[in-house]
């Protein structure tokens, strides 16, 4: 028998199976199941009692019964009121209390405020028409103690607890969409942004096009090809003008700056505390210029990024040609942090640094390990 083989087909088959748990432990309907069988572990420890009770319940039925309530728990999140008014039925027929309190949970946990305090008082109202009917085992006194002590509250802390997840899923709603627009508004800014290069960078050969083809054009005026120049001045000129329809400015703003502007962009966050270590290819300076002002765009987000969240430590910059492609890498160290703070995270701003590589067909990815940092970004040299 061959070993290698036979333990590596074992760490795989184990691999697969801790992928299949960890993403089935983290599905609602996982919990849904485990939150039934929680709440029929908490029943069973009143099998005794039920089937001693006048209820015609004996040990293995009353098991059963108290399983298919605690199954209508899987369809709390869809249909939170079944749950419920099963909770109802066994305090009507078996003085259970259990189930009730996942069930006004589930209901003001999906249901929301209104829906929690309307199931609270109808258990409540349910709860104390029960024990006042006669047959209740306790005698009345005891009951109506019962009552104010366990049943009220047990009811009303539950929907409250259900409120306020219901609450908190809301705010973590908000939050997330605020950040999904946060992205959007980044990638609708740098796809301004870029509109505006393309103007600045085009708009300025366009208006040397037509200067130059006026220059020629007069000198040529004597010659057949004095018409021919004029028509490629006016073709210049129109097409400056559609630029500028097409492009809508908004705002005064300088045009990005090359790859000639990293040494200085370098030189201001070093004076920020952040000390850059800059590497750059000579073939960079080959590029056009709105591939320039992507790896002047790229190179400025890090360098913000880093000064946020690793002020102080050193960044490694990196431009280099690789074959079509350069190659933009920039790497920092991630800082000593306390539990309780938050990990350099990738926000709008890697969002706006991609839509602008992506315009130029080129690629960016942003990654964290455990002790760096690393975006890199590839645009085309052509």
């Amino acid at each position: 028998m061959h070993v290698k083989p036979v333990v590596s087909a074992y760490h795989r088959t184990v691999a697969v199976g801790r992928r299949l748990a960890e993403s089935w432990a983290g599905s609602p309907r996982a919990l849904d199941v485990l939150t039934a069988l929680g709440c029929l572990a908490l029943m069973t420890l009143d099998l005794p009692g039920l089937a001693a009770a006048d209820n015609s319940l004996n040990g293995w039925l009353a098991a059963l019964v108290l399983a298919a309530g605690c199954a209508s728990l899987v369809v709390r999140r869809r249909l939170p009121w079944i749950p419920y008014l099963t909770a109802l039925l066994f305090i009507g027929w078996l003085h259970e209390l259990t189930l009730i309190q996942f069930a006004l949970y589930s209901v003001g946990r999906y249901r929301g405020r209104r829906a929690g305090i309307l199931a609270t008082l109808g258990y409540v109202a349910f709860a104390l028409a029960v024990f006042s009917l006669p047959g209740w085992p306790e005698p009345r006194a005891e009951t109506l103690s019962a009552f104010l002590s366990l049943v009220v509250p047990i009811g009303v802390l539950a929907s409250a607890v259900g409120i306020a997840a219901y609450r908190h899923d809301l705010v973590r709603e908000l939050e997330a969409r605020r950040a999904e627009a946060a992205v959007l508004g980044a990638v609708q800014q740098e796809r301004t942004s870029v509109a505006r290069d393309v103007h600045d960078f085009v708009g300025r050969e366009l208006t040397l096009l037509t200067v130059r083809s006026e220059v020629l054009s007069m000198r040529a005026r004597e010659t057949r090809y004095a018409k021919d120049f004029e028509e490629l001045a006016d073709t210049a000129r129109r097409a400056h003008l559609v630029l500028n329809e097409i492009i809508v400015q908004r705002g005064e703003r300088a045009a990005t700056p090359g790859v000639d502007g990293l040494a200085a962009l370098a030189e201001e966050s070093g004076r920020a505390g952040s000390p850059v270590r800059l590497v750059m290819d000579p073939e960079a300076h080959g590029l056009s210029p709105l591939r320039q002002a992507a790896v002047y765009r790229v190179v400025q987000e890090c360098l913000t990024n880093a000064a946020k969240h690793a002020h102080g430590q050193t960044i490694d910059v990196s431009i280099a040609a690789e074959g079509p492609q350069l190659r933009i890498a920039v790497s920092n160290a991630l800082p000593d942090r306390t539990p309780g703070r938050a990990p350099v995270s990738a926000g709008s701003g890697t969002a706006s640094m991609s839509e602008r590589v992506r315009s130029l067909g080129g690629t960016l990815s942003a990654t964290r390990t455990e002790d760096a940092y690393v975006v890199i970004a590839t645009v085309p040299q052509g």
